[in-house]
């Protein structure tokens, strides 16, 4: 364990529960002398005191780890490569040293937290004015003024929610710990769970489920009548598929007081965003459900995490699989800590969750040279792939495409590429690592974060140059103008 200095945490931790340095020391069995050097940083931050801070306060050890700090230095990077140059014509990126970065990550992270959250705000912001231009010109509008309004919900309730699962790092251990116990309780069999879903809400709620003969209203995958109590899935979906959506209709109905406690003591901002929330926790209720934690764990650590034998096994798609293996962060049993994303071939990100400190990019999309869209040239291939960061940082990822048909002659379907990642020091314990040179420090593929804040300079796929890096007139940048320029290494543009 490297020197991990948390002096600002522990004085926050003390503040949080009104005690004074001497009370805290001695709940802790520390000297006054040695608890006031930790909080100045004058002493490193030791496994055996977190371990007494866990007993005695029962605080989440992650709290203070460095999985924490290293996602707050990639989102404060981020931020910065996008702020607008200063009066001076430096950019903040510039201004700002990867070592006040890291002080400010480790020392005041309440802080930093509150600069991406403004810095969100105002992205989003942008985002909408954005939108609102693009109607104004759509409509022959001069300004807002009888714009009909934007449809959906905003995007920062999306963000929110988004968010929130990471802060949690993917694991909601409340509806995990319900969900093992019902599927114990209703003897529900991996492959065959939705069988024993449909006979308990049958025999619990009084609700038959039936199969839609036509397109469900917005080709949703389940619709609920409380009326005839008659839950109507969607034609053509797999055993497993049903499962979910059976699972999910039984989170609503039997764990919602649950659902509302969690969403509202996320701190979401709207109720937009919290009803978000409760679907996004229905949902990861029925995938617990449908994958119990401790079953599901041990069948994954059985075969080396192979994700088409765990699909087979619970009879569940490969999406789901993935999804479910980036929640398994429960404290006295964790699995492998992945992170999961889903993507289209424009490079929308659909899905993101991370159990650990991968950062996804908000700003100017992901790298091209990442597996995830490799994966669409192969279609239904699992792809495998060792990426090394800018920052040294070396991943496994393990990339496949999953599709879903239109519904019929002429409607178009559904693909995207899903892709489950982990840190190269877990990588052993996945059967993807077989053949790849874990070891080398210099192999793996060379991706970034995107183009906007990656630090590569020589990279091929490069789109355009990073957010606050001055042009260097010997560097080739033309390829970037929208006309061809004069290079002033080969002379006049043709």
């Amino acid at each position: 364990m490297r020197k991990t200095f948390m002096g600002v945490r522990l004085r926050r931790l003390r503040e949080e529960r009104g005690m004074t340095q001497v009370a805290l020391a001695r709940a802790l069995d520390l000297s006054a002398s040695y608890l006031n050097q930790l909080e100045q940083n004058q002493r490193p931050l030791t496994v055996s005191v977190l371990l007494k801070i866990n007993a005695v306060f029962g605080v989440d050890v992650q709290r203070f780890s460095d999985d924490d700090e290293a996602r707050l230095i990639t989102g404060l990077r981020e931020v910065l490569a996008d702020l607008p140059a200063g009066l001076g014509g430096e950019g903040a990126g510039d201004a700002v040293s990867l070592a006040e970065i890291r002080e400010l990550a480790a020392g005041m992270p309440a802080v930093a937290r509150t600069l991406l959250a403004l810095h969100q705000r105002h992205r989003q912001a942008l985002e909408r004015l954005e939108a609102l231009g693009a109607l104004n010109a759509q409509w022959g509008l001069g300004d807002e003024r009888g714009m009909p309004p934007l449809q959906g919900h905003p995007p920062m309730a999306y963000e929110e929610v988004r968010d929130f699962f990471f802060a949690r790092q993917n694991h909601i251990a409340e509806l995990d710990d319900a969900a093992e116990q019902c599927a114990a309780d209703w003897s529900l069999q991996p492959g065959r769970s939705d069988e024993g879903l449909a006979e308990r809400l049958l025999a619990a709620h009084g609700v038959r489920v039936g199969s839609a003969t036509d397109a469900l209203p917005g080709n949703a995958q389940r619709v609920f009548e409380p009326g005839t109590r008659v839950l109507k899935l969607a034609a053509g979906l797999e055993p497993g598929q049903r499962a979910f959506q059976m699972a999910t209709q039984l989170a609503f109905l039997e764990q919602g007081p649950l659902l509302r406690r969690i969403a509202d003591g996320a701190g979401l901002s709207g109720d937009q965003a919290r009803a978000l929330a409760r679907i996004g926790l229905a949902n990861y209720f029925a995938g617990a459900l449908v994958l119990p934690y401790t079953a599901f764990l041990r069948a994954a650590e059985a075969v080396r995490y192979d994700l088409d034998r765990l699909g087979h096994q619970f009879g569940v798609g490969f999406e789901t699989v993935c999804h479910r293996l980036s929640t398994l962060q429960r404290p006295s049993a964790r699995g492998v800590p992945f992170f999961f994303v889903r993507v289209d071939r424009a490079g929308n990100i659909s899905k993101r969750q991370s159990a650990t400190h991968f950062h996804f990019s908000k700003i100017g999309g992901t790298c091209p040279l990442w597996n995830v869209y490799e994966a669409f040239a192969q279609p239904g291939r699992i792809v495998p792939q060792l990426a090394r960061m800018p920052d040294g940082r070396a991943y496994l990822w393990v990339a496949r495409t999953v599709s879903r048909g239109g519904g019929g002659w002429g409607a178009p379907g559904k693909e995207f590429s899903v892709a489950l990642g982990c840190d190269v020091r877990h990588a052993p314990q996945l059967v993807y690592s077989q053949g790849l040179d874990l070891a080398n420090p210099h192999g793996g593929v060379p991706i970034g974060m995107g183009c906007k804040v990656c630090e590569r300079d020589a990279c091929p796929q490069r789109a355009f140059p990073p957010i606050g890096r001055a042009l260097d007139v010997n560097e080739n940048w033309s390829r970037f103008a929208p006309y061809p320029v004069a290079d002033s290494r080969t002379g006049p543009a043709s």
